[in-house]
């Protein structure tokens, strides 16, 4: 592994998994100020209803909450601020093709600082999952576990 693709600090959105189908990921870089990368490092991120839209052939990420730095002075920054995403054209340009013509959305995946110290996001492409989608995402992890704990308990 590369110091490029090491993550030092990883959040993650877990909330999206059950929500969502996951069906394409992106890397994108974030534009932000300083006192919103030092509450990163620090752990103050929030993905409560965390999405991202295309405007005028930019990508925008809204309602990623970044609590304030409290050691900061007067230069702090607002929390839910709507910040840029950083992806080349042609990315930017098949993600509008598949979310106007098969209404999926851009859901934050997790957040994580990389080895060179930059913040970076993993973008997914996604498609809602319907409550009995998560019905039987549930009752498969039960039975799941179930047979785990029949096999081990077999072994002893």
């Amino acid at each position: 592994m590369d110091t490029k693709d090491k993550r030092i600090k990883e959040f993650k959105n877990r909330k999206a998994s059950h929500n969502y189908y996951f069906v394409q990921e992106l890397e994108a870089g974030i534009v932000l100020m300083g006192t919103e990368i030092k509450s990163i490092r620090a752990g103050k991120v929030s993905f409560m209803d965390c999405y991202a839209l295309i405007d005028n052939g930019e990508v925008w990420l809204y309602n990623l909450h970044i609590s304030p730095y409290i050691y900061a002075g007067y230069g702090n920054h607002e929390p839910d601020r709507k910040r840029k995403l950083l992806l080349n054209r042609r990315e930017i340009s098949r993600l509008k093709s598949k979310v106007d013509e098969q209404g999926m959305t851009l859901i934050p995946k997790d957040i994580y600082i990389n080895g060179q110290g930059k913040v970076k996001l993993t973008l997914c492409l996604a498609k809602g999952k319907r409550l009995y989608d998560k019905r039987d995402v549930m009752q498969e992890k039960t039975a799941k576990r179930d047979q785990e704990r029949i096999i081990k308990n077999i072994r002893l």
